[in-house]
């Protein structure tokens, strides 16, 4: 019995439906039949107790269960003395913690559910882990206890004896003007603790939002000023949970620099990112979390940050000699990226057209597009990416009346998504998109990849933003159209969702669109700031320049190379290759890297 492993079974909360069931797993379990009680389960209850301790890891109550509600995992025994926190009986554990350090940033990366939100609810003090006893928790003495040695029980002393004030960015911006009421300069002055208000404003672009309501903000703008409340108070722990998301390449550096801003020598900083580029630029050290989405989640020790996001990648820790994911992520760009002539279909032409809307004016260049072929569309928010997709569907005239625009349906998935639907996601998809959700090509092209059957059964009021995201990128594929456009499919999706998908290895995400676009022979247009996202994905780009809000320019579509490095040029940004995995890298500014590239004109890397 020494070396018995550990086993943790987790009964889903959302998905076990004692009186919707005939207690199949209690009925089927061999040591239940044996006169013990490893499964206790009457039609009167909420949820299905599993004894781990007399579980014997058969797995027969998970094939049995009719709502896939059980999971039984046999995790590594060392494990178990590094239980730091778990909620309740049969649910999620968290083993081990980030360590943070005074004075630098702390990476954390992990795909979602893995317990990054209860490790930053823990470090800010607003959790109190109880190691394991969920029934009894211990007191503050016994977790010191626990952490004697290592520089976490420094840390937990500080915020016991100190008080150390901490402040969390939340992860899902879009929630904040339920929560907060009045103009952003309002709110800036009454939460301003440091007089850096201006300094952060200006840093941040939010100097021309200043005096508008919360509520009639978008995402972008949302993000941004939640990353400055944060920014100009006084704190001891600053947290940001993805400040990336809705923001541009250009806006997502300036929001690292703001972050940056506050390394202070007895400030603690942590960030959670999912933009690999990005949470490169901003870290100083990264901690990985592995596991199981909401089954268990470990945190390894901190590393490098180039060792930190390649050991994630790589899916292998070496210093526990550990494999928790079965393929590395290597980086390849698409096949089209130097080729200028694309052989398709049907071609379609677009003249070249002007529209002003307000004060904002937008010039079109001429282009051409064809058919199984994915545009990505790069620049600035504000340049105009939506108004020439609405131009392209005949749903805004050019100012001229010039041209003729080919008719086209358009699907279009919004960047901002807020769940009306009541009902199940099944429900939803059946009312929307009856004909394609239950067609075996679009399963195996798009629901399967996007993992949506694990929350086919759950209420859309009820999912989180990355499953919102799937559904909402499954409705908008599931529509008849000839061109699909698609703002920010990745927004709120973890690094591996972006890139891999659970039960699919070694097909990307990316990949399985462009397989879809391929599929049906229709065009993608898609706007996308996560930088490898978009190399993955794009046959062409069309870039976008000018000044956002006021006027911009709509270029033709090229070949990738050429429009990435015009981009980076408008923005003054250089991209390095990773020689162990070729994931694109910002140079540093100013950097010995950066000049040298910026004077050969090679902005962006295709080869290292």
């Amino acid at each position: 019995m020494a070396d018995k492993l550990t086993r943790i079974a987790i009964v889903s909360t959302d998905k076990c439906k004692p009186k919707r069931c005939r207690q199949e797993c209690k009925k089927s379990c061999p040591v239940v039949r044996m006169g013990k009680l490893c499964i206790e389960v009457t039609p009167t209850d909420k949820l299905a107790f599993i004894s781990e301790k007399l579980c014997i890891g058969c797995g027969i109550c998970i094939k049995k269960c009719p709502f896939e509600a059980i999971c039984i995992i046999n995790l590594p025994k060392n494990l178990e003395k590094d239980t730091t926190h778990r909620y309740n009986a049969n649910s999620f554990k968290l083993h081990r913690l980030p360590t943070p350090r005074p004075g630098e940033v702390l990476g954390l990366v992990g795909t979602n559910g893995i317990g990054k939100s209860t490790a930053l609810k823990i470090l800010a003090g607003k959790l109190k882990p109880n190691l394991g006893q969920f029934k009894l928790p211990p007191d503050w003495e016994k977790i010191l206890l626990f952490f004697r040695g290592s520089e976490l029980q420094n840390y937990f002393t500080k915020i016991l004896e100190d008080d150390l004030k901490a402040i969390i960015k939340p992860q899902y911006v879009d929630q904040i003007p339920k929560a907060v009421k009045g103009t952003v300069q309002a709110i800036l002055d009454k939460k301003d603790e440091t007089n850096t208000q201006e300094t952060v404003c200006q840093e941040l672009d939010l100097q021309k939002v200043k005096g508008r309501n919360v509520e009639d903000l978008s995402g972008g703008e949302l993000q941004r000023f939640a990353i400055a409340v944060v920014c100009i108070q006084k704190s001891d722990i600053y947290m940001f949970d993805e400040p990336s998301s809705y923001l541009d390449v250009k806006q997502r550096l300036k929001a690292a620099l703001s972050i940056r801003n506050l390394i202070d020598s007895d400030k603690y900083i942590i960030v959670v990112e999912h933009d690999l580029s990005v949470l490169d630029y901003l870290s100083d050290f990264i901690c990985c979390l592995y596991g199981e989405p909401g089954a268990y989640g470990v945190v390894t020790m901190p590393f490098s940050v180039r060792e930190g996001i390649n050991i994630f990648l790589d899916g292998y820790v070496p210093t526990e000699n550990l494999r928790f994911r079965e393929t590395s992520l290597v980086f390849k760009v698409s096949e089209t990226a130097e080729e200028e002539e694309i052989k398709r279909m049907a071609h379609y032409k677009y003249p070249a057209m002007s529209k002003t809307l307000g004060d904002f004016h937008l010039d079109i260049k001429e282009g051409e597009f064809s058919d199984s072929e994915i545009i990505v569309m790069l620049g600035e928010n504000g340049t105009g990416k939506t108004t020439f997709i609405r131009m392209l569907a005949g749903r805004l005239a050019p100012d001229d009346g010039s041209g003729d625009v080919p008719m086209l349906n358009i699907s279009y998935k919004p960047q901002k998504i807020s769940p009306k639907s009541e009902g199940t996601v099944r429900q939803l998809l059946h009312n929307k998109i009856r004909d394609a959700y239950i067609h075996p090509q679009f399963i195996t092209d798009v629901i399967k990849p996007l993992v949506v059957d694990a929350v086919m059964d759950q209420e859309v009021q009820n999912l989180s933003g990355g499953e919102l995201q799937r559904v909402a990128l499954t409705l908008c594929l599931g529509k008849p159209a000839d061109v699909y456009l698609v703002d920010e499919p990745s927004a709120y999706l973890d690094s591996e969702q972006r890139l891999w998908s659970q039960g699919h290895q070694e097909q990307l995400l990316c990949c399985r669109f462009s397989r879809f676009i391929l599929h049906a022979k229709k065009t993608g247009f898609v706007v996308e700031h996560d930088f490898i996202m978009a190399t993955y994905l794009a046959d062409r780009v069309i870039v976008f320049e000018g000044n956002p809000s006021v006027s911009s320019t709509a270029n033709r579509p090229e070949i990738l190379l050429k429009g990435m490095n015009k981009f980076l040029q408008s923005l003054a940004i250089t991209f390095r290759r990773d020689p162990t995995n070729f994931r694109p890298r910002i140079n540093k500014l100013h950097s010995v890297k950066d000049a040298d590239q910026k004077l050969t004109g090679n902005y962006f890397f295709l080869e290292d």
